[in-house]
């Protein structure tokens, strides 16, 4: 019975113009062999299964081969097929990981004096050059620098750091780029092909996506795909490789945009129980995420996510159903969760509490389609202003600074709530009374637009205030508001609310981050009254002290 041969071996390309996305180095390639200019020294560097020792072997066939095409070996002469074979001994490869000691390459140095016995050249293929001690590679520069005429060294690495200066100086370089995912399915499809089997596009775009650039990657996942069943889909994958398919990636995502925590938990426990690999589901929904990011970022972003034509539709109506801020910190959580499972004693905890951060999460900022809307109704209240014959007058340049915001005023049963008068804003101003036009500091009212009644606002602003600050939250936590004569009253059984809003310090930051917040959630301003409901309880004082402190009060009431 013969032994089975692994597809990535099976069909791995014989000519140059065989090898996939890597045209910048077989074009050169090519060009120096069918002109004669070819080096005494290759180094070959880049990712795992991107070509480099199939280039290499290319290479080392069409230095020797008899009847070569354009560059191209011609895979018919008795050298193209001894090298095939391996028969042939004026072709060695070495395994640097395993032969990294100085004697080894003292050996290489001895044999490469020796004229080949059939072949043209005697080419020397290093793999994992960069494992050589520091020895070996004192050992292999003069040899390398100025080798026998015959003789020709190709080095390939997956780590060039480790590589010194003295090795890259005398080698000419090649670097292999990783495949792109379009490239990896159209090999796939072609190897589906040859072996008489089919595989779906969402298969070959999974497995592209899987292989993260490599080529032997893919066809091995596809060779143990194809263990299973000669007809690949999206789900034998998934199955094989221990992954969530994309509708599972899709099913976190609708969980994560509703917010929906017992339905995001449900899903991890149907794929832990299924076996898949948490790090891989990890890597995937990162992948997800990312897609989603690019489908809303950008309109035609067809050439960026790898997928068909509906999966491509599917993503772009997921992606409305976030803002890019919630998307943005949904892959910070991803990726710091993926660091912190690599050293997890249960993974799946540590998952469960990146997907509940996720459902929880609200994104840190407000997104342009928020912006652009809050805008609109802000321009729609002022052409009703306008439209009510309301003069709209230009403010002096030396009024162009926007005064800074007042201070909240506090209420007491005895004080009743005085007339909204206008506040200096920056220009255009606008002004509904004569006596305004005449002033030297046109005003206008706030544009508060609240209906006298319950603040129906207030326990998001409240939420939106503990996000910053927690002490705030907790002394705001225990209050009520409501909207009286285009003010919000705040009530509070507390007293030091009012002093921790105003006098805690002096740039009154507390008090302009509930400004902030209110704005940010209602789109609105709107004059802020602290009432401490212990004042009622306290007795009327008609003390002359007590009426000049009322007034000011009041004087400070109208002047916000």
């Amino acid at each position: 019975m013969a032994q089975y041969r692994a597809l990535y071996r099976k069909w791995r390309p014989q000519t140059f113009d065989d090898v996939y996305g890597q045209p910048h180095v077989t074009r050169t390639l090519k060009t120096e062999l069918a002109t004669g200019r070819v080096s005494h020294a290759y180094l070959f560097t880049g990712s795992r299964g991107t070509g480099k020792t199939t280039c290499a072997k290319i290479l080392s066939k069409a230095v020797n081969c008899l009847h070569p095409v354009d560059g191209n070996p011609c895979n018919e002469c008795e050298i193209c097929k001894a090298i095939d074979n391996g028969s042939i001994l004026d072709v060695i490869e070495i395994d640097a990981a395993s032969n990294n000691g100085v004697d080894n390459i003292r050996d290489l140095r001895e044999e490469a004096n020796f004229l080949p016995a059939t072949a043209k050249y005697r080419v020397y293929i290093i793999d994992e050059v960069h494992m050589l001690s520091t020895g070996a590679f004192n050992a292999l520069l003069k040899t390398l620098e100025e080798p026998p005429a015959h003789v020709i060294f190709i080095l390939a690495t997956t780590d060039l750091q480790k590589l010194p200066a003295t090795i890259l100086s005398r080698c000419q370089r090649f670097d292999f780029k990783r495949i792109s995912a379009g490239e990896i399915v159209r090999r796939l499809q072609y190897v589906a092909e040859g072996e008489g089997v089919t595989i779906t596009d969402e298969a070959a775009n999974l497995i592209a996506n899987l292989a993260e650039g490599g080529m032997r990657d893919a066809l091995s996942i596809m060779d143990r795909c194809l263990s299973v069943t000669e007809n690949v889909d999206e789900n034998t994958v998934s199955d094989v490789a221990g992954i969530a398919n994309n509708s599972y990636m899709f099913r976190f995502s609708d969980c994560i945009a509703r917010r929906d925590f017992t339905a995001v938990l449900q899903l991890v426990d149907e794929l832990y129980n299924g076996f898949c690999d948490v790090d891989r589901i990890c890597s995937r929904l990162a992948d997800h995420f990312r897609n989603l990011m690019v489908a809303l970022s950008i309109n035609n972003c067809k050439e960026l996510i790898i997928c068909s034509e509906s999966e491509l539709e599917k993503y772009k109506a997921e992606a409305k159903k976030f803002k890019l801020s919630k998307i943005l910190e949904c892959i910070d959580i991803i990726n710091s969760t993926s660091k912190t499972l690599r050293g997890a004693t249960d993974k799946r905890i540590q998952f469960e509490a990146a997907v509940i951060r996720m459902c929880a999460s609200n994104g840190g900022t407000v997104s342009l389609t928020d912006t652009d809307a809050k805008i609109a109704e802000l321009e729609a209240k002022i052409n009703q202003i306008l439209s009510g014959a309301v003069a709209v007058k230009s403010a002096p340049a030396a009024n162009t600074e926007t005064p800074a915001p007042a201070e909240p005023v506090k209420e007491t049963k005895q004080e009743d709530a005085a007339q909204e008068k206008s506040k200096p804003i920056a220009p255009p101003v606008i002004s509904s009374a004569p006596e305004a036009e005449k002033s030297a500091e046109p005003t206008v009212p706030v544009l508060s637009g609240f209906e006298d009644g319950p603040f129906v606002d207030w326990p998001e602003i409240i939420e939106k205030i503990g996000e910053k600050d927690i002490v705030f939250y907790g002394l705001l936590s225990d209050t009520t508001a409501s909207v009286k004569d285009g003010k919000l009253v705040i009530k509070t059984a507390n007293p030091a609310l009012y002093d921790f809003i105003v006098t805690k310090d002096n740039d009154r930051q507390h008090y302009k981050d509930l400004k902030k917040a209110i704005v940010e959630i209602t789109g609105r301003d709107i004059k802020i009254v602290i009432n401490t409901v212990a004042d009622k309880e306290e007795k009327k004082d008609d003390s002359p002290l007590a009426n000049m402190i009322s007034k000011i009060n009041e004087f400070n009431s109208e002047g916000d």
